[in-house]
């Protein structure tokens, strides 16, 4: 069995922020704000974002500001796999919704610039030059 270190749940759709696919969370805000979720979805999917996901993963520091040419992060697949089933909810909107997505397993998801327990930030390298 081949195991890859790195997960990451994107849509197809380019987030602003790292002119990558955007991330489950991200994704799951565009449909909230294109007024798609019902009001049943949006307490899930609040309470995964806001609630759970705040107190179980550390918040990266690139985070707190809001320019673009951020770094993309990827779940450790090591020690994250309850993970992905607290993310299902998501996946399943994002499927009632028809909103395209992946998931993507890698060992080489790019320059890692920030690194905790859960997860990984990276930068393509060939962009290397963009955040220096």
């Amino acid at each position: 069995m081949i195991t890859r270190k790195y997960v990451r749940i994107q849509s197809r759709e380019i987030a602003y922020l790292t002119g990558k696919p955007c991330g489950i969370f991200a994704a799951v805000h565009r449909l909230q704000r294109d007024g798609k979720l019902t009001e049943e979805e949006k307490a899930v999917y609040y309470e995964i974002d806001q609630v759970w996901f705040q107190e179980e993963l550390p918040n990266p520091p690139f985070y707190d500001d809001d320019s673009p040419g951020k770094p993309v992060t990827w779940f450790k697949t090591a020690t994250t796999a309850h993970m992905l089933l607290k993310l299902q909810p998501l996946m399943d909107m994002m499927d009632k919704y028809n909103m395209p997505y992946d998931v993507v397993y890698t060992n080489f998801p790019g320059k890692i610039v920030y690194e905790d327990e859960w997860q990984v930030a990276v930068y393509d390298e060939s962009e290397e030059a963009k955040w220096k």
